[in-house]
């Protein structure tokens, strides 16, 4: 019964882990779509972060957690990293390329987390550690370079594709100064906060052009879009990788940021939203051998006797 109960909760893990990274590849081509009929990408942050900050307040009608008043400012820095630069540069980053660049982004994550790890908290890099480093950022490069020589929204763009990047870098300092901040709390509770803060922040640079919007113009299909982004790609995609990680090991969940490339490229080249190339398989293949080149390094360091 308990070997039963155990197979039903990891299966329950990756079916989280799944589905998240499948809602965040279906994101990038429905944001796109919608940033093509009427919502700019700042409109888009907007709605993204407000709504998600209502969601989880709502939500945290269920989840009582007291948070010392230290630890509720903690979270308003935490909020500038993973969600305001985060999102606002994936975004906008998002409005100008192409939605497959900005999913093979996202999976450059764990190698950005590495460096910023290196260099802020003096985890130990090793040569194979530095290998995995070398192609992941090889991938990155080559994304952009060819982003650069096609300069289109279809194809890529590089001022597109550097921001996505710079997205990745701004959660990656989140995840390396934090972690413990984030872990005595429930998701609900600290997304509620960070949400909170971030919808604060973003508010006098995007609600005067929010107020702009032609609503009446704007088409029920567009709407619906959105809807998705906020409700499906933030309040729901965080909550179900929450709970994947609370019962997955941390280089399972990550395996699944492979699905959002997969997921993305699919819809965007069925839509007609980007065009798939040599150049983008070949930046997927460094920047995956690079994260298990990186996660093989991790996990040899982690067996050795201390």
């Amino acid at each position: 019964m308990q070997n039963g109960a155990g197979d039903k909760t990891n299966l329950f893990g990756h079916l989280s882990g799944f589905l998240a990274a499948a809602i965040w590849g279906l994101m990038a081509p429905i944001g796109k779509d919608a940033m093509l009929h009427g919502i700019t990408g700042l409109d888009m942050v907007f709605f993204r972060v407000a709504g998600a900050a209502i969601s989880f307040w709502l939500a945290s009608i269920f989840v009582r957690e007291k948070v010392p008043t230290k630890d509720i400012f903690k979270f308003a820095a935490a909020g500038f990293f993973a969600i305001v630069c985060n999102q606002c540069c994936f975004t906008v980053g998002l409005s100008i390329t192409s939605p497959i660049n900005t999913s093979i982004a996202a999976t450059s994550l764990p190698i950005v987390a590495l460096i910023f790890s290196a260099i802020f908290l003096h985890e130990k890099i090793t040569a194979k550690k530095i290998l995995g480093i070398a192609f992941g950022v090889s991938g990155a490069l080559m994304l952009i370079m060819g982003s650069a020589a096609a300069n289109n929204a279809k194809a890529g763009n590089i001022v597109g594709d550097l921001l996505c990047f710079t997205s990745q870098c701004s959660f990656a300092i989140y995840l390396a100064f934090f972690k413990n901040l984030v872990g005595k709390y429930s998701v609900i509770t600290s997304m509620k906060w960070m949400f909170t803060f971030s919808a604060l922040m973003i508010a006098p640079f995007t609600l005067g052009g929010v107020m702009e919007i032609p609503f009446s113009e704007i088409s029920a299909l567009t709407w619906a879009e959105s809807s998705f982004v906020v409700f499906g790609g933030t309040f729901v995609a965080y909550i179900l990788v929450a709970k994947a990680q609370k019962i997955l090991r941390p280089t399972v969940v990550a395996m699944y940021n492979y699905v959002q490339p997969i997921t993305s490229t699919i819809v965007s080249v069925l839509t007609g939203l980007a065009i798939f190339g040599f150049n983008h398989a070949l930046a997927i293949l460094l920047i995956v051998l690079g994260v298990y080149t990186v996660n093989g390094a991790k996990n040899e360091t982690s067996k050795r006797p201390h």
